[in-house]
């Protein structure tokens, strides 16, 4: 039997597999999968016209803050904060639960909790020393752990008991809440915890962002878990994505804005308790989230902010056309740019970021540092504390009943190789292995003064010094003054929500028109998706279905026909070739012969 056999053979048993026994992962049915109405032939529009390319991806953002008004108004949103402010005051855990992009988004809002604290300790020790008992009541659980916020670990979102044991190794209890985030509603790993969340007595809630009648009809696992009485169910839906199943998108920024809140509130309500016991008024003072939102997407959409967007999109692209490298520098947004930068990798087909004693791999075209501090002080910055990893072995996985593949060579996702990622101001000669390379410096507004931003910019200064050139990317209100800036309303609250949803939309919109301008998205559908896991292998099948013309199985059998040839002819030291866009491209040499 000849190698062309053995792979057709393969390939047929695979697909066959896919069809019959994973039906619970074709999505076609969610609107989250589905292509909007609004950003119909984006690729086009980019092309001809870059500016309104961009108001075109920002347009859809509109949709979310009508979701958040009815989602704010709700008694499950209410519940909600008063769980958790129960449960902070009475010494309890909260965790915020998630998987690729909603994983990143729980590691920022545990972040977003913990910066506050650091903070305050320096700014206002006295007011600090008064509510320090809180400081260490938020948590994440990344599918993963949190290897994942930086590299995303392959598959581990389709087994519901490697959820399960995440939240047994937090030791989740009554008392606890516990905030699962699935953009689809149908994740296995996130729903995992919810399930073993319950059977632990905690108090559940489970946010996602497509309809709950239609995931009850369609998916088992979402039904159990949406019709559970212990799971106070928020159904943030408001439309399809931007970009066909990137819901790094418009899905994630709802829950951003919706889980962030929440857990803003409660901790101004903290803060308006130990006030009103000095002054005898105690009521917390409402705040409009939902207007402040519209308020901040009206200001991204001024004439000069989208040109800016257009032009620094135009100046990443031009980088990556010459087979570049950027680099951001930056100091309190390390988190956002990693929540955007990691996904880039499985959403467009990029290579991944690569540990500092990898020799082998390609660079990623885009990378992020801290130059204040070499990389463990630069992750403790960043996340508010030490990084928590898996430290699974072969037995633990053989427990969880995970695949052969699994236990015969489980993943390096433990703490040491996290920290072989060189994040911090340590000399890495890999940013600069390629020609052209460019520094980016990206801040906030409000970090540009004082001896703290003194302190920053002499050690960028001294961080970009062998870079080619390096631009200045800030983000904010106010006067100043940068190579590209984003002047934009961004409401000051107390977790600093509102920045953090500013650089979600900008980095968004950037890595997103870029994606599309280098040809990576067709009309507006992710083209050169990777199928790392059977959600991503439903979403290449439909895709070429679509743009093959062909039924929903012959494309499946096409699929895994290409699979497996670029298994054999693929190379460790080459940018992998996307198997959506092989397989396009062989099915229509096959129809030319």
């Amino acid at each position: 039997m000849d190698k062309k056999d053995t792979v057709q053979i393969r390939a047929q048993r695979e697909a066959e597999n896919f069809l019959k026994n994973e039906t619970q992962f074709h999505l076609g049915i969610l609107p989250t999968e589905q292509s909007n109405p609004k950003t119909r032939g984006l690729d086009r529009i980019f092309a001809n016209e870059p500016v309104e390319g961009v108001r075109t991806l920002l347009s859809v953002d509109t949709d979310i803050a009508e979701m958040a008004e009815r989602i704010f108004a709700s008694r499950q949103y209410r519940k909600m904060i008063y769980d958790i402010e129960l449960a902070v005051k009475s010494g309890h855990k909260i965790v915020f639960s998630g998987c690729g992009s909603t994983g990143r988004l729980s590691i920022l809002l545990e972040s977003m909790w913990r910066r506050f604290f650091i903070n305050l300790h320096k700014s206002a020790p006295e007011l600090y020393y008064r509510i320090r008992q809180y400081e260490d009541s938020v948590y994440s659980i990344m599918t993963g752990g949190d290897y994942a916020l930086i590299r995303s670990v392959e598959s581990f979102e389709d087994y519901q008991e490697f959820g399960r044991q995440q939240v047994r190794e937090l030791n989740i209890v009554k008392g606890d809440v516990l905030v699962a985030i699935t953009e689809g509603g149908e994740t296995s790993s996130v729903l995992g915890t919810v399930a073993e969340s319950v059977d632990r007595k905690a108090d559940v809630f489970l946010l996602f962002n497509n309809p709950a009648d239609i995931l009850v009809k369609n998916i088992e696992r979402s039904k159990k878990a949406i019709e559970d009485p212990a799971v106070t169910v928020l159904d943030l839906y408001c439309c399809p994505m931007a970009i066909a199943g990137s819901t790094r998108m418009q899905a994630t920024t709802s829950e951003l804005l919706v889980a962030g809140a929440a857990l803003e509130t409660v901790l101004q309500n903290i803060l308006n308790e130990i006030s009103g016991n000095e002054t005898g008024q105690s009521e917390a003072v409402s705040f409009d989230y939902a207007r402040s939102f519209s308020d901040l997407l009206a200001g991204l959409n001024s004439p000069p902010n989208l040109k800016n967007l257009a032009d620094y999109i135009k100046l990443e692209t031009d980088v990556y056309k010459e087979n570049g490298l950027v680099t951001y520098f930056a100091k309190d947004h390390m988190i956002d740019i990693f929540t955007d930068t990691t996904e880039r990798a499985p959403t467009f087909m990029l290579p991944p970021f690569t540990k500092i004693d990898d020799n082998v791999s390609p660079p990623s075209w885009a990378f992020a540092k801290n130059p204040l501090y070499p990389s463990p002080e630069a992750w403790n910055s960043m996340l508010g504390r030490p990084p928590r990893c898996l430290e699974w072995d072969s037995k633990l996985y053989l427990k969880l009943k995970a695949p052969s593949s699994l236990m015969d060579n489980p993943p390096l996702i433990d703490l040491k190789q996290i920290l072989k990622f060189c994040i911090g101001n340590e000399t890495d000669n890999s940013r600069l292995s390629r020609s052209p390379n460019i520094a980016v410096n990206i801040l906030g507004s409000n970090e540009l003064s004082g001896e703290d931003y003194q302190k920053y910019n002499s050690a960028f200064q001294k961080c970009v010094s062998a870079y080619q050139k390096y631009y200045s990317l800030v983000v904010g209100k106010g006067d100043f003054s940068a190579d590209y800036s984003i002047n934009c309303p961004v409401a000051e609250t107390t977790l600093n929500l509102f920045r953090h949803l500013a650089f979600k939309l900008v980095l968004n919109t950037i890595s997103t028109g870029t994606m599309v301008i280098m040809g990576r998205v067709t009309g507006n559908w992710m083209s050169w998706v990777d199928v790392s896991n059977k959600k991503l292998k439903d979403r290449g099948i439909r895709l070429i279905s679509e743009i093959c013309n062909m039924s929903y199985e012959d494309a499946c059998y096409e699929l895994h026909e290409a699979l497996e040839e670029l298994k054999i002819i693929s190379s460790a030291n080459e940018e992998r070739l996307s198997p959506v866009q092989y397989t396009i491209k062989k099915i229509r040499e096959k129809r030319l012969q």
